[in-house]
């Protein structure tokens, strides 16, 4: 099946092998996302299926929101059933919390409007890809963002000790390099890590054990796909 998953990283912890060795593993908490949508090329252009995952408060969603997944009578859904025009099917579900989209390209993946999908997509899988959100720690400098060594803490540094150091050019080509390190925005951009060892899936509780560490902080919405890395 290839569509993914998604699911709250809950926090990281250790499991124990076979061998006896400690496993550092990241728990991920994946409740029942529900189909709220199969895109295909006659409707849409493309092929792809929509998930929502968990449950929004109806008085925090707004009508579009809710007219989603389920029917709202309004005058221009009473015009198209007089018209003769077949309704889209709907999930019947309350409004999701958050909603991801993964692209099929036309394989098969089996799935309707309003099924379920839990972790048992990943029964069979070996490895996964895990993308989500990385933590933002604000405005950085060069030594923390980019791991500069700073400059020498002797003769002739003036308290420029953690700077960057000159961007100058010469006359030719006389500007700044696109691309070039400085200080910024540390953070809080999308970040896939690929290829990552699937080490349990409980299917009780929901839960998928991932060696290593995903992007994100405590809690945050990540999305686990089959990593197609060999």
């Amino acid at each position: 099946m290839p569509v993914g998953l998604v699911g709250t990283k809950v926090g990281m912890t250790r499991v124990f092998g076979e061998d006896g060795n400690a496993i550092p593993v990241t728990v991920v908490k994946v409740e029942s996302c529900r189909v709220l949508q199969v895109k295909t090329i006659e409707t849409d252009g493309y092929e792809a299926v929509q998930l929502g995952f968990g449950e929004k408060p109806r008085r925090l969603a707004a009508r579009s929101e809710r007219g989603h997944v389920t029917t709202l009578s309004s005058k221009r859904q009473k015009a198209r059933q007089q018209a003769g025009v077949e309704s889209v099917a709907k999930a019947d579900c309350e409004p999701p919390q958050s909603v991801k989209e993964f692209r099929t390209d036309g394989e098969d993946h089996g799935l309707e409007v309003g099924q379920e999908v839990g972790v048992s997509v990943f029964a069979d899988a070996a490895f996964v890809d895990v993308i989500g959100v990385s933590k933002g720690r604000g405005t950085a400098g060069v030594m923390k963002r980019h791991n500069f060594s700073g400059q020498r803490a002797t003769h002739g540094v003036n308290k420029v000790h953690r700077h960057g150091g000159s961007i100058g050019m010469s006359a030719d080509p006389a500007r700044v390099l696109k691309g070039t390190r400085m200080s910024g925005r540390y953070g809080n951009a999308q970040a896939t890590v690929r290829h990552l060892k699937l080490v349990k899936v409980d299917e009780e509780n929901g839960l998928l054990l991932v060696k290593g560490g995903v992007p994100g902080p405590n809690g945050a919405d990540v999305v686990i796909r089959h990593s197609n890395k060999k």
